[in-house]
């Protein structure tokens, strides 16, 4: 069996309809991962793009002829939550990173996170006083985290971002939903088992070009049903300590 290094990275772009903003993410992960010296692969999943995502793609196979990238190009739509567990599958390195195609994580974010690699199962980014997201975005954000520590018991300040994972955390998991909440439910299923965490405050960028897709109707109907599932995991972890403690009526 091959050995795999402990700092090894595996980077995940998804992307749909990324035309301009695919490559710079790519140059940025480039030029992180450069500095930083750790082995490293960019795995780039095209969600069934209609503009010139995939040919920007492959100009920068061209360009990196030294970088390990591969592009797994979808016949159809799968959305972000599937296509992070696609890519998981695939990754060769011991851990686990999504970066946005948008190009909306900085390089200093970026780098920022991986230098903590092998400090906690989880890395988890958080924006703090450095968040310039547009207000709707913001307060939509605030609200999905509310709920989500409300729902599940826990105590994260951000569930969305491009989270530094253990590879086999996140192979061992999966989530109910293909949309954004799926780092949410998989977040949960980790803490529930007890995973250590690093919380890291970073810069953010929103994108530059193109419309954002975090207010179209099946997002937020995808993020209904990660909040329901993640509510009914606790409850059922509820159930099952009642049912094992101790009947103390016979007494």
């Amino acid at each position: 069996m091959r050995e795999v290094e402990e700092e090894s990275v595996t980077l995940f772009v998804p992307c749909l309809n990324e035309e301009r903003n695919v490559g710079l993410t790519v140059d940025n992960i480039v030029q992180v991962m450069r500095d930083l010296r750790f082995p490293y692969e960019i795995i780039v999943v095209d969600d069934a793009s209609s503009d010139g995502t995939v040919r920007e793609v492959l100009g920068r196979i061209e360009r990196y002829p030294d970088v390990r990238l591969n592009l797994i190009r979808n016949r159809f739509c799968r959305g972000l939550g599937r296509n992070y567990f696609i890519a998981a599958q695939r990754a060769s390195c011991e851990n686990f990173m999504l970066v946005n195609g948008d190009a909306a994580e900085p390089s200093e974010a970026i780098a920022s996170i991986l230098s903590h690699v092998g400090e906690a199962d989880a890395v988890v980014p958080y924006f703090g006083l450095s968040e310039t997201r547009t207000i709707p975005r913001r307060i939509l954000s605030l609200t999905f985290t509310f709920l989500v520590n409300l729902l599940s018991g826990h105590d994260i300040r951000y569930y969305n971002g491009p989270v530094l994972h253990k590879t086999d955390n996140v192979r061992m998991w999966f989530a109910e939903t293909a949309g954004f909440g799926y780092q949410a439910e998989l977040l949960c299923r980790l803490l529930d088992e007890g995973i250590s965490v690093v919380e890291v405050q970073v810069a953010n960028s929103d994108r530059e070009r193109g419309a954002s897709k975090a207010f179209t109707i099946p997002n937020l109907l995808s993020v209904a049903n990660t909040l329901f599932h993640i509510f009914l995991r606790r409850v059922q972890r509820m159930a099952v300590r009642v049912l094992a403690s101790p009947d103390t009526s016979a007494r």
